[in-house]
C-alpha cells in the first residue's frame, strides 16, 4: 500500500509543483510568464559565461585519459587502494568522479559491462557514483558563472568531501556485498 502511494505521488509531484508555483504567483499578483522568461534569459547568459570553463575541463579529461596517464596512475596507486579495500579497477572511477559526471558514468558503465552489475567492482563503482560529486565541474560552473577567480577553501573542502565519500563507498560496499 505504501509503495502504491509513493508511486502515485512521484507521478504527480512535478506537475503539482508547477501548478502550485504558478497558482501561488497568480494569487500574489506576480506576472508569472514575464518572470519566467526573465529567469530563462539570465540562465542563458550564465550558460554562455561558463562555456569556456566547461570546454577546458572536458579537454583536460580527454587528454588525461587518451594519454594513458589514467592507466599509469591506476597501476601506481592500486597497492594503496587495496589497503583501504578498494580494488584497483575502481580507481579510474574514483579519479574521474570529481572531474566529470559523464566521464565517471562512462567509466562506471565500462566497469559494470566488464565485471557485471552484481560484482563487487560494479557495485562499488555505482555506490561511488552516488556518494561523491563532480567537484571541479561544480567549481567551474558556479565560480565561473559569477566570475570568482580565487576559490579559497572550496577546492580542498570539496576534494576532502569526495575522499570521504569514496572511502565510505568502499567500506559500505565491502560491508554489504563483500
Amino acid at each position: 500500500m505504501f509503495v502504491k502511494i509513493v508511486n502515485a505521488l512521484s507521478v504527480w509531484a512535478i506537475p503539482l509543483m508547477i501548478v502550485g508555483f504558478v497558482g501561488y504567483g497568480l494569487v500574489k499578483k506576480v506576472k508569472v510568464y514575464e518572470c519566467f522568461t526573465e529567469g530563462a534569459k539570465e540562465g542563458f547568459n550564465t550558460a554562455v559565461r561558463i562555456i569556456p570553463f566547461l570546454v577546458a575541463i572536458l579537454c583536460a579529461i580527454g587528454v588525461f585519459r587518451a594519454s594513458g596517464a589514467m592507466a599509469m596512475l591506476t597501476k601506481v596507486l592500486s597497492p594503496i587502494t587495496n589497503l583501504v579495500g578498494m580494488p584497483g579497477e575502481v580507481l579510474p572511477m574514483a579519479l574521474m568522479r570529481p572531474l566529470s559526471g559523464s566521464g565517471a558514468r562512462g567509466v562506471m558503465t565500462e566497469l559494470v559491462a566488464t565485471h557485471g552489475p552484481q560484482s563487487l567492482i560494479g557495485r562499488m563503482a555505482a555506490i561511488m557514483n552516488g556518494s561523491t560529486d563532480t567537484t571541479f565541474y561544480v567549481l567551474a560552473v558556479y565560480f565561473g558563472s559569477v566570475q570568482i577567480r580565487k576559490t579559497r577553501h572550496a577546492l580542498p573542502a570539496g576534494l576532502l568531501a569526495d575522499l570521504a565519500g569514496l572511502l565510505a563507498a568502499a567500506w559500505v560496499t565491502r560491508l554489504f556485498f563483500g
